[in-house]
C-alpha cells in the first residue's frame, strides 16, 4: 500500500511549506554543497532535472547558478507544482514544470539525457526496491560524466541518534516560528510540525547503504558530501 500519496493533499503540502521547509537546518548550505559538486563536472551544464521538485527551491537555485541551464522540474503533487510554477515563472522557457510520478518508471517517458539530476527530500518516500530502480533509471538518463545529487532525509544509525535529531529539529522549527511571531510553545510546535501525520510516509535508509546501491549501479566518485544527523547530501557521477 502506498503511503506517499498523502503529499498530494493540499493541507499536508501547505503545512510543510509554511511550517517546516523554512526551518530545516542548513537548508541553504545543502543546496550550496550540491552546486559546488556540480561545478566540478565537465561542462556544459545545460540540461538538469529536479525530481520531486516541491516548491521549486532547488530548481530556482540551479537556474540562478547556471544561466545557460534548462531545468525539468518534476513532481506528482498538484499543490506543490502550483508553488513551483509561481516561484519559477520568472525563468520563462528555461524551465518545464511537469507532473509525473516517480513511483513508476513512466516518469522518464520522452525525457532526453541530462547533464545533472538532483532531488530534494523526495525519494525517501519510495519503497526501497523502487528507490534502487529509480537510481538505475537516473543513471541511464545521465550523459557520460553527468552527476546525480540528493539532498535527502536518511535513517539514523540508532534510536538514540534519531531521538537526538528529532529534538534538534523541534528546536529549529520552534526558533523559526518564534521569529515569525508564533506564540505557541515548543511542545505545541513539536506536536504540530515534527510528530505529524505525513511522517508515516517516510521510508528511511542509512546514507551509507544508499551510497553502496549507487556504486553497484555504476556511479563513480560516490560519497556523502554533507551530513547533519538525518539530513544528507550524497550522490555520484556516471
Amino acid at each position: 500500500m502506498r503511503t506517499d500519496q498523502i503529499w498530494q493533499n493540499r493541507t499536508v503540502a501547505e503545512s510543510f511549506l509554511t511550517g517546516v521547509r523554512g526551518a530545516i537546518p542548513f537548508a541553504t548550505e545543502q543546496i550550496d554543497i550540491a552546486l559546488r559538486v556540480l561545478d566540478q563536472l565537465e561542462p556544459p551544464m545545460r540540461r538538469v532535472a529536479d525530481l520531486g521538485c516541491g516548491d521549486g527551491a532547488i530548481a530556482y537555485a540551479i537556474l540562478t547558478h547556471y544561466p545557460e541551464a534548462h531545468v525539468t522540474a518534476i513532481d506528482f503533487s498538484p499543490p506543490m507544482l502550483e508553488q513551483a510554477r509561481q516561484r519559477l515563472q520568472p525563468f520563462g522557457k528555461r524551465v518545464d514544470v511537469v507532473q509525473a510520478d516517480l513511483y513508476t518508471p513512466d516518469w522518464q517517458n520522452s525525457l532526453e539525457p541530462f547533464d545533472a539530476v538532483l532531488s530534494g527530500y523526495c525519494i525517501h518516500h519510495l519503497p526501497n526496491d523502487r528507490k534502487q530502480a529509480l537510481y538505475r533509471e537516473i543513471f541511464h538518463l545521465l550523459r557520460s560524466g553527468g552527476g546525480f545529487l540528493q539532498i535527502e532525509h536518511v535513517a539514523s544509525a540508532t534510536p538514540w541518534v534519531e531521538a537526538l535529531f528529532n529534538d534538534t529539529l523541534v528546536e529549529a522549527i520552534y526558533q523559526w516560528h518564534q521569529a515569525q511571531g508564533d506564540p505557541r510553545s515548543r511542545e505545541e510546535i513539536g506536536q504540530t510540525f515534527v510528530y505529524r501525520e505525513d511522517k508515516k510516509a517516510n521510508i528511511l535508509v542509512p546514507v551509507d547503504v544508499q551510497c553502496e546501491w549507487l556504486r553497484a549501479i555504476g556511479f563513480q566518485q560516490v560519497d556523502c558530501f554533507f551530513k547533519f544527523f538525518e539530513l544528507a547530501v550524497f550522490g555520484g557521477i556516471r
